[in-house]
């Protein structure tokens, strides 16, 4: 069963998706709909899931699942990976690829490859201050608080 993604409990599950590419208006909002279909129909076991989606940024896909409820089974969670896999055909995206950190520079998302972060932190166009996103949070309260931090909150704390 969906729920609006503000009304969904902040001890709720969250599964967070990082593009590889900014979605354009249109895709974000068509994104947004599909996922609120799936979330619609999503189940474990045959009983339906309280869950959200909800795109942020142009940039990231979120799922949600309030297990007070009902918890995400191995097979709710496939059926969810299936659902991702079909949107990455679909927009010609990819939203497994986690050889890229998302930063928050001048209120858009910047992505950089793992392989040049250090580089780009010794060069200064990262700063210990740089917003990162931390795409393994795991409660949506979690999400709200420590989703979006400065670098030096994070596993790149070891480059500054």
């Amino acid at each position: 069963m969906y729920v609006a993604f503000d009304e969904i409990e902040d001890n709720a599950r969250v599964w967070i998706y990082q593009a590889d590419r900014k979605l354009s208006d249109t895709e974000a909002e068509k994104l947004e709909n599909e996922a609120k279909v799936f979330t619609e129909q999503w189940a474990a076991h045959g009983t339906g899931l309280m869950a959200s989606a909800k795109v942020f940024h142009h940039q990231f896909l979120i799922l949600t699942v309030d297990e007070s409820q009902h918890g995400a089974s191995g097979c709710s969670i496939d059926s969810s990976v299936a659902f991702i896999r079909n949107v990455e055909q679909q927009y010609g995206i990819n939203f497994f690829d986690r050889n890229k950190v998302a930063f928050l520079l001048n209120e858009e998302i910047y992505l950089e490859s793992i392989q040049n972060l250090k580089n780009k932190i010794e060069k200064g166009d990262i700063a210990s201050d740089t917003l990162t996103f931390n795409n393994l949070v795991a409660t949506k309260g979690e999400m709200k608080e420590k989703w979006v931090s400065p670098a030096q909150n994070t596993w790149l704390a070891r480059y500054f």
